[in-house]
């Protein structure tokens, strides 16, 4: 850390192209750009930028971009491109229900079902009656780190539900054995961000149970506290006041128990639902109950009792799984939409998981194979390997290093690919959507001509309570106000902060205003 932070006085070098006259009386670009590099408060921090102009390739300026910076979430760019690359942007799961055990004339089944996981991040939640995939920008994925937090406008168990019917439209009317979840897709690995912490290959409303409060019309009342999706698979003991309007609201959800935990708080009257979640501990027992729930809706008898364990070593092997009936079968959106919502919001457990994914798509099953197989699927895009490191798909691994250059040369390939509309079209806009929503002021000129990912980690600082921003990135394109399509990466490292909210708000809008200075690039 230490060795970045000595680099900090680099030069800033800037090359213009053409001719590189600027308009009479413009500020030089230069000068704008080192204004905000020198914001107060940034005096240690380490800083990495590279424009390209992105029709020559010509450098517009660059500083420190072949030294290797946490990206944070940047790094979702490159795992989201391996996955375009390896899967296609129209790759769609395909989630089978079969049945082990013969269907009588009455419609029981003596024997199990069985829903076979194949990854899909969704499954069928999220999903938008045109068939694309809903996110809002302050996505419940992050709701347990702050109150603007808000539900996408849709059944989250829509999947289950359409393997519910098409099971009962299959003709099974009862079920004598189990049902059972087949999780066996890829090995369980950890999430490298915040957020839902267990990746796996079951996935039903990112494995967590949304915990909504809304407080009561007067001071004093109890609030109502619900849960999405209603099930019984856990209990909450939920405890929590609704105060005058002048008070901040305050919600906070514990464990306490093997499928048990406590909401307790207040909420000011008139404040919008806070969103909470709690993350599940058995992720395939949740889709069991879950799957259960909505094939007794459905009006299939399960004799099963549906709180029971997810039963995994009574599965058969996977090579006699696939020859089993299927009764059921769930199809999703196409991949283009999934990466539409990891970059939008940029969900850590969904990014997480896509280094699995490419390891299961050549019948592979560890973040080793798959972060090796990312390996070489951005080799064969062009990009540098030694110059990128990589210990997870979503950003927040120790081993998370990229350069500048690599960044800019992973973009440009992108952009030279026939699914690159499905890559730049699920960046945030900036000042408009997802991560980028409130980059910059609504006013901004710059609003609305640059698509990037963000990046945003963080330390806690042990020796005074304080913290230490290690990462704000930002990395896209962008297009100027004289119509100048650029490639550009931005990284800020390695900065101190007293308040984490602030400090990581005020750098995101310094980031803004970089993007701002390279917009007004006169007469480029």
């Amino acid at each position: 850390m230490s060795a970045r932070l000595a680099t900090s006085a680099l030069i800033l070098s800037l090359w213009f192209a053409g001719s590189g006259a600027r308009a009479r009386g413009a500020e030089p670009l230069e000068s704008r750009i080192e204004k905000v590099l020198q914001s107060p408060g940034y005096q240690a921090a380490h800083w990495g930028l590279l424009v390209v102009d992105g029709k020559t390739g010509k450098t517009v300026l660059e500083r420190n971009a072949d030294q290797m910076f946490c990206p944070a979430s940047v790094t979702k760019l490159f795992s989201t491109a391996a996955a375009l690359v390896d899967l296609g942007a129209d790759y769609r799961f395909q989630t089978p229900v079969v049945r082990r055990g013969r269907v009588d004339d009455a419609g029981a089944l003596h024997g199990d079902l069985i829903l076979v996981a194949r990854g899909d991040l969704c499954l069928g939640g999220r999903t938008s009656p045109e068939g694309s995939l809903l996110f809002e920008d302050s996505d419940h994925t992050y709701a347990n780190g702050n109150y603007r937090a808000t539900l996408v406008a849709c059944d989250p168990l829509a999947g289950l539900d359409h393997l519910a019917r098409e099971v009962l439209a299959a003709g099974i009317k009862r079920v004598n054995g189990d049902v059972l979840i087949d999780d066996r897709l890829f090995q369980p690995a950890e999430s490298t961000g915040s957020g839902p912490a267990r990746v796996v290959p079951i996935l039903v409303n990112d494995n967590v149970v949304d915990v909504v409060t809304v407080p009561a019309s007067k001071p004093g009342e109890p609030a109502t506290v619900s849960i999405v999706p209603a099930t019984a698979f856990v209990t909450m003991d939920a405890q929590v006041e609704t105060v005058e309007n002048d008070r901040s609201p305050r919600v906070e959800i514990r464990h306490a128990g093997p499928r048990q935990f406590t909401v307790r708080g207040r909420v000011p009257v008139g404040h919008k639902p806070v969103v909470k979640t709690y993350e599940v501990d058995e992720p395939a027992a949740y889709a069991r109950t879950l799957f259960i729930e909505a094939l007794r809706k459905r009006g299939v008898r399960i004799e099963a009792a549906a709180l029971g364990e997810n039963a995994s070593d009574r599965l058969p092997p996977r090579d006699e799984v696939v020859k089993l009936a299927k009764v059921a079968e769930y199809t999703s959106p196409p991949f283009r939409e999934y990466v539409r919502v990891i970059l939008k919001v940029s969900h850590n457990l969904h990014a997480s998981t896509l280094p699995l994914l490419i390891a299961a798509h050549h019948d592979e099953t560890t973040l080793h194979a798959g972060l090796k197989r990312e390996g070489h699927l951005l080799k064969e895009l062009g990009i540098d390997i030694s110059t990128i490191a990589f210990g997870g798909g979503a950003g927040g691994a120790r081993a998370d290093l990229v350069t500048p250059r690599a960044t800019v040369a992973l973009l440009q390939a992108m952009a030279r690919r026939p699914d690159f509309r499905a890559y730049e079209e699920a960046l945030p806009v900036l000042g408009r959507d997802g991560t980028l929503a409130r980059a910059v002021a609504a006013d901004s000129p710059a609003r609305g001509h640059a698509r990037a990912k963000t990046g945003t980690y963080f330390v806690d600082n042990e020796l005074n309570g304080t913290s230490v921003l290690t990462s704000k990135a930002l990395a896209g394109f962008m297009e100027t106000a004289s119509g100048r399509p650029l490639v550009f990466a931005f990284f800020l490292n390695d900065v101190p902060m007293t308040n984490t909210t602030e400090g990581t708000d005020r750098a995101g809008k310094l980031l803004g205003s970089l993007c701002e200075a390279v917009y007004l690039d006169g007469s480029q």
